[in-house]
């Protein structure tokens, strides 16, 4: 494939994506020693998503991501030790020992919003995000992650709508990882492809192979540039396998071996080697120096965590209101007064195209010359794909019957009742009396 990145850039995706691996297998070890609080969320086989889109991102940008995006935390800037403390609720932690998982996440610096728990959520916030941005005049671009089960939830639904109605500037990553916990995808959505969703959004859509880390970088980038452009909101679907259960407890026995053995053929970063290779960008030299810098800071941010402290007792009480401890302003790029009056005013006169009437196809209904009764028709509507009208007349369309019986929404029955209604009598209350 074709890429924009140069080759240190490409060694670069190697570097995080087996940093993320690596990173993940020590956390997995020190769970097995009662050394993590929380809980572990293996990204096994994922790593190329994570490591892929958020490459495509700017330093400007902003990401949420989710428990299985490690990855996009690595190449945002945070350091592995902020992983480890993170997940040992240490006191040097991001959260300062408050949170045993990944739930934090750095508004100034990075542009990383928390993850949150409730599937689908993280979808409207990062839809608000974009907006924000955009009204500032800062041109950035939002992006979040959200897995095949939650793609069905409501949250995802109203979310997505709500950037497709207002065009945000916002990138929805939906990775496909075969199983919703133990639910195969099949049985939960008519789909092959969960990205035909995007059409009931009017919405653009991209399926990309999750494990080519290339292929994924370049098709977020395309739609991070067309974002910025002003033509998002944008949803890429990408097609990998979860090699782990949903977390450490859970076997996943439900999966049949067949399918992990075949996904293990399609390993992201042993795919990735291969390229590296083949192509020339590095040689068994350059990649032992790469191997050997992940050790070493792995080692040193490990050897960090274990050795923090825990968090004081008195520290839970702090935080947890915000007291002046500091202030909350908009970064303005832009001109407060291109979004104030007079500037930001527009008549509240909106043109609808047709007039919202149906618009039949020419060849299905064919154009009469006239109503036979010498009456104009009541309205025309242009046909799809012709400058041709097709009349309708709305006094001859039949009657609204409501099934099983006649009812408010029926026009005869309407007519019928007020032709029968007698004169209203008017009745007259004296006070103190009963009648």
């Amino acid at each position: 494939m074709q890429t924009r990145l140069t080759p240190e850039k490409q060694v670069d995706l190697y570097y995080y994506m087996q940093l993320n691996r690596q990173l993940e297998e020590r956390l997995v070890r020190l769970f097995r020693q009662n050394k993590v609080v929380g809980g572990v969320y293996s990204s096994l086989g994922q790593e190329g998503i994570s490591v892929g889109t958020s490459y495509a991102l700017e330093a400007r940008d902003w990401l949420a991501p989710m428990i299985r995006n490690i990855g996009a935390l690595l190449v945002k800037g945070f350091k592995p030790r902020d992983i480890f403390t993170q997940h040992m609720a240490k006191v040097t932690s991001p959260t300062q020992g408050k949170d045993g998982t990944s739930h934090f996440g750095d508004l100034k610096v990075r542009h990383v919003v928390s993850p949150i728990s409730m599937l689908g959520d993280l979808i409207p916030v990062m839809t608000g995000v974009a907006m924000a941005g955009r009204y500032l005049g800062q041109n950035i671009v939002a992006m979040t992650w959200i897995g095949d089960g939650g793609s069905s939830t409501g949250a995802f639904h109203e979310g997505l709508n709500f950037a497709a109605t207002q065009r945000a500037p916002f990138v929805l990553i939906l990775e496909n990882n075969q199983w919703a916990y133990s639910t195969p995808v099949s049985k939960q959505v008519p789909l092959r492809d969960l990205a035909d969703r995007a059409k009931a959004y009017g919405i653009a859509s991209k399926v990309v192979d999750g494990n080519d880390v290339l292929a994924v970088y370049e098709t977020t980038k395309a739609a991070v540039d067309e974002c910025r452009a002003g033509r998002g909101p944008i949803l890429i679907e990408a097609k990998t396998m979860r090699m782990k259960g949903h977390a450490q407890h859970d076997p996943a026995e439900y999966v049949p071996k067949p399918m992990f053995e075949f996904w293990k053929s399609q390993d992201p970063i042993a795919r990735y080697e291969a390229y590296l290779a083949e192509n020339k960008i590095w040689d068994a030299k350059r990649k032992a120096e790469v191997d050997a810098r992940i050790e070493r800071e792995l080692d040193e941010d490990q050897r960090f965590a274990e050795g923090s402290p825990l968090p004081s007792a008195e520290l839970a009480k702090e935080g947890v209101y915000c007291e002046g401890c500091h202030t909350v302003e908009a970064q303005w790029e832009r001109a407060k007064k291109e979004v104030m009056p007079p500037a930001s005013c527009i008549d509240a006169i909106w043109k609808i195209n047709e007039f919202g009437a149906f618009a039949a196809k020419q060849e299905h209904i064919p154009r009469q010359a006239s109503t036979g009764n010498g009456m104009k028709p009541a309205v025309q509507v242009p046909a799809s794909g012709s400058a041709q009208p097709v009349e309708v007349d709305i006094d001859k369309q039949p009657a609204l019957r409501v099934p099983f019986g006649r009812g408010p929404k029926d026009r005869a029955f309407e007519r019928e009742r007020q032709e029968k209604q007698p004169p209203p009598k008017h009745r007259h209350r004296h006070k103190g009396r009963r009648r």
